[in-house]
């Protein structure tokens, strides 16, 4: 979900020449390893007691308990076969450093969940066995996945990692605000001139002229552009949003991603949209306590804001930037890798098992309504406890039209960029540049491709 980045953006510049040379081997498109083969059943069979997998995760509170308590019932199920031994290493970046040097030092662990954006990285290390490779070995149908998802976490029709823990994001709304200015929050903007228009409605003043309650209000937060990006069917990187081939430039600074991000500069100086900068805990924050009426944050946050907010939360489908946009949203949150070399087949064969056992309709069932992450499998929403779970948080209906209204393409598949994360901090910076006004959206966003151009270069070459 949310991300720093600045470790991984340094990590995936320098030194990834070592990390991407380890195994010896070429990658195929879809990730994998001088020994991606993945092996049969048998492996499990013919090994002498206890597998054990060492699961690297970056999972904290109520998501770690859901977390532990599936491993819990794996290694019940496995009892003297195989036990998954889940170790926590911080957020997603100090965890990909981590497996970094886990690589150089020859003691990587079985099975890894990185984010999103690290997917990239993970193909070019030729650390990986491809999940597709385990499912061809066994003829196991992935069909159940959720198209959308699938289809960000495949590489050349073939699926480099199994997704996880998935969000996407939405419009949330405070319904008091909306009633006290007269608006109705049953009829949600469409797309950024509505939204636009709403916001300066539902901002409200007091008697001294002090702005108490602005119309709209996110965190300067990279994502939300690319979330615009794709919802407009646009690349956020060259080569098909490097699905068809490695990404060697940024295409963020397009006639729509300017349109984007001067509108966001224009609200905020306009005084209808908070600014509360790249910390997202007090965009959060500022939604909550109500000083916000309108606000784009992930599907991972509704859980809390039905229980922290002081008023009846509403959600809706994230904007479009024009209303005859026939794009959608780009799936975050993370996925799991199993480990190749160093690893033996034992090992692999029972990595795949756990990530075939928590991706199951059943377990994504309880992992959804535990944390509030979208579940993988489309067969978990017609678990009854599911069913039960969305009646109790209706708000989460929007999240599964939105998804399922989305038709799978390069754009709503995501850009696949070695230093994506980079790119994204670029983005912020072209934010803030525009609503400082030293700069207009145009030349913020040339800019800040312009400045991503070398580390692009540098870790394409590092990994060629």
């Amino acid at each position: 979900m949310k991300k720093s980045a600045r470790a991984l953006a340094a990590l995936l510049v320098a030194g990834l020449s070592l990390t991407a040379c380890s195994s010896g081997g070429s990658s195929s498109g879809s990730g994998g390893s001088s020994d991606a083969a993945a092996p049969g059943a048998q492996a499990l069979d013919q090994a002498s007691g206890v597998t054990g997998v060492e699961f690297w995760h970056s999972m904290t509170g109520k998501n770690a308990e859901v977390l532990t308590g599936l491993v819990n019932q794996f290694n019940a199920a496995h009892q003297g076969k195989i036990e998954v031994k889940p170790q926590f290493q911080g957020k997603y970046d100090d965890l990909v450093a981590k497996y970094k040097a886990a690589v150089q030092q020859k003691g990587t662990p079985a099975l890894v969940q990185v984010y999103d954006i690290g997917t990239r990285f993970m193909i070019d290390s030729k650390q990986t066995v491809p999940a597709q490779a385990f499912a061809d070995k066994d003829g196991y149908a992935l069909d159940d996945l959720d198209p959308n998802i699938r289809n960000y976490y495949s590489v050349g029709g073939k699926l480099a990692s199994m997704p996880f823990n998935s969000s996407m994001p939405l419009l949330y709304l405070n319904t008091d605000a909306f009633k006290e200015a007269g608006v109705d929050p049953a009829q949600p903007p469409k797309d950024l001139a509505e939204l636009g228009e709403l916001a300066k409605k539902l901002t409200k003043k007091d008697a001294d002229g002090k702005t108490v309650r602005y119309g709209f209000g996110a965190a300067i937060y990279g994502w939300f552009v690319e979330q615009l990006l794709a919802e407009s069917g646009t690349m956020y990187c060259d080569q098909d949003n490097g699905r068809s081939n490695k990404a060697g430039k940024a295409v963020f600074d397009s006639a729509q991603g300017a349109q984007i991000v001067q509108w966001w500069a224009d609200l905020v100086k306009g005084g209808y949209a908070a600014n509360t900068g790249r910390n997202t805990d007090d965009a959060q924050a500022a939604f909550k306590a109500g000083t916000v009426a309108m606000h784009l944050e992930s599907t991972g946050v509704l859980r809390g804001y039905t229980e922290a907010a002081k008023f009846t939360v509403a959600t809706a489908a994230f904007p479009k930037v024009a209303a005859a946009d026939q794009g959608g949203p780009v799936i975050g949150g993370a996925s799991l890798w199993v480990s190749g070399p160093g690893h033996s087949d034992a090992e692999k064969r029972a990595a795949w098992e756990f990530e075939k056992f928590v991706t199951a309709p059943e377990q994504q069932a309880v992992w959804h309504t535990g944390t509030g992450y979208f579940p993988v499998n489309r067969k978990s929403l017609d678990d009854p406890k599911d069913k039960e779970w969305v009646a109790k948080y209706p708000q989460f209906q929007t999240a599964i039209d939105q998804l399922k209204a989305t038709k799978p393409s390069p754009a709503t598949a995501g850009c696949l960029l070695g230093v994506m994360p980079q790119a994204r901090k670029g983005v912020e910076t072209a934010i803030e540049q525009t609503i400082a006004g030293s700069k207009t959206a145009q030349q913020a966003l040339a800019d800040a491709a312009k400045e991503l151009q070398p580390a692009i270069e540098s870790y394409n070459s590092s990994v060629s």
